[in-house]
């Protein structure tokens, strides 16, 4: 018989491919309009190069980062990548492996043990999901053209 834990783990995993599913079929959906890519990477663009993100105890302002941080500013340096590579009937593969590089290169690699890996790889998970929810709900509140 199943323990419950294992259940439960079995259950967060196939809910997460079903998001992941939704979230893909949706990319192709931008990905095959030339306007809409164009008006995500204005958008993604604005928010990034204008300072939307650099509130008040926001983890992305400078003055407030850790040594770590400043060294890489991954969670950054993948969002920029990904704007720069959005093009009409980009591979989402491409996208991922762009992300996957990124992480390939500045947590797994420069990582001196498990605990290390760990650390670095739950913070930049942390930072990673802040940043996608922070450009959300800055597109969101003003209304950006690719909002919806």
């Amino acid at each position: 018989s199943f323990s419950l834990t294992e259940v439960k783990v079995f259950t967060k995993r196939l809910k997460r491919k079903t998001d992941l599913s939704s979230i893909i079929k949706t990319m192709r959906t931008v990905l095959n309009s030339n306007s809409k890519v164009t008006v995500l990477q204005s958008n993604l663009r604005a928010v990034i190069n204008q300072g939307f993100l650099d509130v008040p105890g926001n983890l992305f302002q400078v003055e407030s980062r850790k040594p770590r941080e400043l060294q890489n500013g991954l969670e950054l340096k993948c969002l920029n990548d990904l704007v720069s590579l959005l093009a009409p009937s980009t591979d989402i593969r491409f996208l991922l492996n762009c992300v996957s590089s990124n992480i390939q290169t500045f947590i797994i690699q420069p990582s001196r043990s498990k605990e290390e890996f760990r650390k670095w790889a739950l913070d930049f998970q942390l930072r990673w999901n802040f940043l996608l929810n922070a450009v959300g709900k800055v597109i969101t509140l003003n209304y950006a053209d690719s909002f919806g």
